[in-house]
């Protein structure tokens, strides 16, 4: 049975030095990866709630706008997005004293916002919970790959530092969304019993949690409906004796089906419901560079970060990784069908 103790996963060394320096800071900044996802979005809405119930000034900013069916979270219309307005963006990071790194620890995932963090005066610090943290990027690095998302660690650092009980439900909402949508409705990286005592603490909160399950995952439109249909009837290749999957999309089958970001959220996870199928590959053209986008993920002990690192200059988590390859749809399926021939022992 989880312990209070269990939601405390900072050295009381740490968590005063994090508490004097949000004490001490006038201008925060909070930024999240490019492409941002319900984790990065939620963790950056909780966190910023939390530092602006303290009379904090605080400015979440994005590389990129994060998916339509998003935009429904509480404080997402308060986003502002670096691509939108350099300008201003680079005028808020260079103002700030403070700046949180969520949901990713290397600057190359904020592209050319990395720069301007990079340059920055500001203290830094990295929440994440993925693999092989950059240690370099940030003053303060807390990485804990264990915790289901970033969501997760926010809650925690929360709650540590006492800031639980004036948690608002807008803010519950947040996190609840982010360790939902990066578990997958809570069907894998979610075997922790920690995990379901921060959800009742947040349902403590007055949270619907299946009104957020609706704006989620029944929120899309009939194109993307018929984008998925197509996509798995048409796209999608099984290599039954490998137990494993491999899907493809084009521009122009994105064009055809007026795909907009987010319709493709949980496609890569369909081939998995198929009895057997232990892992599923997706291979994506990107619509503004000539890059194939890759996206893996398995069941079980299979090692998506491991292939993804080896074949597709990525990485990730053991049962959701991604990457990119810079050639051709073509030559992409066949990098793919090495790494699933490669790896055919852990199959």
């Amino acid at each position: 049975m989880p312990t209070k103790n269990d939601l405390f996963i900072l050295h009381d060394s740490v968590l005063f030095k994090l508490i004097n320096l949000i004490r001490e800071a006038h201008k925060i900044v909070i930024c999240a990866h490019r492409s941002p996802d319900g984790d990065a979005l939620g963790a950056s809405l909780g966190l910023a709630g939390y530092l602006r119930r303290l009379g904090k000034s605080t400015a979440i900013i994005m590389p990129n706008p994060f998916p339509d069916f998003l935009k429904w979270l509480p404080g997402s219309n308060n986003v502002s997005f670096f691509d939108d307005n350099i300008h201003l963006a680079n005028s808020k990071i260079k103002q700030a004293d403070l700046i949180f790194m969520l949901d990713f620890s290397s600057l190359d995932r904020i592209k050319e916002m990395g720069n301007a963090v990079c340059e920055s005066k500001a203290t830094k610090i990295i929440i994440d919970h993925h693999l092989d943290p950059d240690m370099t990027a940030a003053d303060l690095v807390f990485s804990y790959p264990s915790a289901c998302s970033t969501c997760e660690l926010i809650f925690k650092i929360i709650y540590q530092m006492g800031g639980y009980e004036d948690m608002s439900s807008k803010d519950a909402v947040c996190l609840y969304t982010g360790m939902m949508t990066d578990t997958g409705g809570f069907t894998y990286n979610s075997t922790s019993p920690v995990i379901y005592s921060i959800i009742s603490l947040l349902l403590n909160k007055s949270i619907d949690k299946d009104r957020i399950y609706r704006n989620v995952f029944n929120n899309y439109s009939e194109n993307r409906l018929r984008f998925l249909g197509y996509i798995l009837y048409e796209k999608l290749r099984f290599y039954e004796s490998r137990r494993a999957s491999i899907m493809t999309i084009t521009r122009e089958e994105m064009k055809r089906f007026h795909f907009i970001r987010g319709d493709g959220e949980g496609l890569v996870n369909m081939p998995l419901q198929v009895r057997g199928m232990r892992l599923s590959i997706s291979l994506r053209e990107d619509t503004e560079k000539d890059v194939i986008r890759v996206s893996l993920r398995s069941v079980d002990d299979f090692p998506c970060n491991e292939m993804a690192e080896q074949f597709f200059n990525g990485g990730g988590h053991l049962n959701a990784s991604g990457g990119e390859l810079p050639f051709p749809l073509e030559e992409a399926i066949l990098t793919a069908e090495k790494a699933i021939e490669a790896f055919k022992h852990k199959l």
